[in-house]
């Protein structure tokens, strides 16, 4: 018996990354999914290979009338909306904040925050209907920290956060929860695609990603999609139903603070510095 039996859930950006990951893991644990994406190909791919209890709806996150037609797909086809995953996203402009323009700033906080606030908009009506449903949101741990991404990012992830925390405490009367997810250094497409990768060559750096980001964080690997698509899957369940208004860091202690190795290191330069002799 699979944790989201007799579920639908409409996941954003769910043709690849984080996204693909959650789709199957869901689909796996019993759960109708909905795939909404602007890769159409991988798109169609995926939910072909799925079978019946899954379907591809195109969707661009930042328009409304789209983000309406995936939640409208997800109900007229599967009967009601159990759980959606505000998933879409991209690095955005980068850039030090003189150098950045005002229609790549709009651009980038049109997919990051207005697509969440899209998909919390319309799959609330539908919820508060029912008396129930799961809204997850994909932060970051740059929402919570500097210097892990980008300005407009960063400014995009942390009004995700709080968007998160504000909603809740509206639609938890009605009995949704509105949780989201702050990822640390996952290696997904994202990355090659932020250094202006086509997509084939953003996904074959995943594989170097694997290996550059396994340092950042005390838990010495690299963070994968399946390890959000878990957090995404706890949220979505029946296990979390006390659960409202979270922001779940899912980044291996990146976030903790300086590792006891580099504190390690630091000390001993230090010791040198003054003439002590090294620590026993």
């Amino acid at each position: 018996m699979g944790r989201l039996d007799g579920k639908t859930a409409l996941i954003t950006g769910g043709a690849s990354g984080i996204g693909e990951a959650t789709v199957r893991l869901f689909a796996a644990e019993g759960a109708r999914v909905v795939i909404a994406d602007v890769q159409d190909e991988r798109g169609r791919r995926l939910a072909g290979e799925l079978g019946g209890g899954a379907a591809y709806q195109r969707c661009d996150v930042s328009r409304e009338a789209d983000v309406r037609a995936a939640v409208a797909q997800a109900v007229e086809r599967f009967g009601r909306l159990d759980s959606i995953f505000n998933n879409a996203g991209y690095a955005g402009v980068g850039g030090g904040i003189e150098d950045t323009p005002v229609e790549a700033f709009d651009e980038t906080m049109g997919v990051l925050l207005r697509g969440v606030f899209l998909g919390m908009k319309h799959a609330a009506p539908v919820m508060r209907r029912q008396g129930s449903g799961s809204i997850i949101s994909t932060a970051s741990v740059a929402g919570l920290r500097t210097g892990y991404g980008p300005h407009v990012y960063s400014t995009a992830k942390a009004a995700v956060i709080h968007l998160t925390r504000s909603v809740a405490m509206e639609l938890g009367e009605h009995g949704v929860r509105v949780n989201c997810i702050c990822p640390g250094g996952i290696a997904t497409p994202i990355f090659g695609k932020a250094f202006g990768m086509d997509a084939e060559a953003a996904d074959q750096a995943v594989t170097v990603m694997k290996s550059a980001l396994t340092q950042f964080q005390p838990i010495r690997r690299s963070g994968l999609p399946d390890d959000i698509a878990q957090a995404a899957l706890w949220l979505a369940s029946d296990d979390s139903t006390f659960v409202n208004g979270h922001a779940l860091v899912v980044d291996g202690g990146l976030t903790g603070g300086r590792q006891w190795s580099e504190g390690k290191a630091l000390r001993a330069m230090l010791r040198a510095a003054l003439g002590l002799p090294e620590a026993g």
